[in-house]
């Protein structure tokens, strides 16, 4: 690489590129790629950095209004990191009736985060989801791939306290 090529996401010059590079190599060749050259990268890196993205286009000799149009409208990707932790509440019917709005705010309140947002430390990122599929549980959260039902405000700092380590 050269030095005119951008840098990463994290500001490094070709330790970054590298793991990209890997990425194209085993795409090379196959038309309408970029997907998942876009999930392997998102996969790599955490998330899609602007400097990666314009990476890809030059590499892939694809225009970059191309890959943000991909990117913008699949949900699938994300063009800030993300914290360790996914926490998605449910605003589904059965949970809104039981108390989602009460139990986003108390995790809001822990978090001092909205949601869509992620903790400065990338510890958690907070989103809202229209159904987890767990109504029974209502009103219910994931954490990773872990999900809590029942829940109430009260529950939510003991809940949190298994995560912040």
């Amino acid at each position: 690489m050269n030095s005119n090529q951008p840098t990463c996401c994290c500001g490094g010059k070709t330790n970054k590129f590298a793991k990209l590079d890997e990425i194209l190599q085993k795409y090379q060749g196959i038309k309408g790629a970029l997907i998942p050259v876009l999930q392997d990268t998102q996969n790599a890196y955490g998330y899609l950095a602007k400097e990666v993205l314009e990476a890809i286009a030059v590499k892939m000799d694809v225009p970059i209004s191309q890959i943000y149009g991909v990117v913008t409208f699949y949900a699938q990707f994300h063009l800030k990191p993300r914290g360790k932790n996914i926490i998605r509440v449910c605003q589904g019917t059965a949970c809104h009736v039981r108390g989602a709005k009460e139990i986003l705010k108390a995790i809001e309140e822990k978090l001092n985060i909205k949601a869509g947002g992620t903790t400065p430390d990338l510890m958690f990122t907070l989103e809202t989801v229209a159904c987890i599929g767990a109504c029974g549980l209502a009103p219910v959260m994931m954490i990773n791939d872990e999900t809590h039902g029942r829940l109430t405000p009260e529950s939510i700092p003991e809940i949190f306290a298994n995560y912040e380590s």
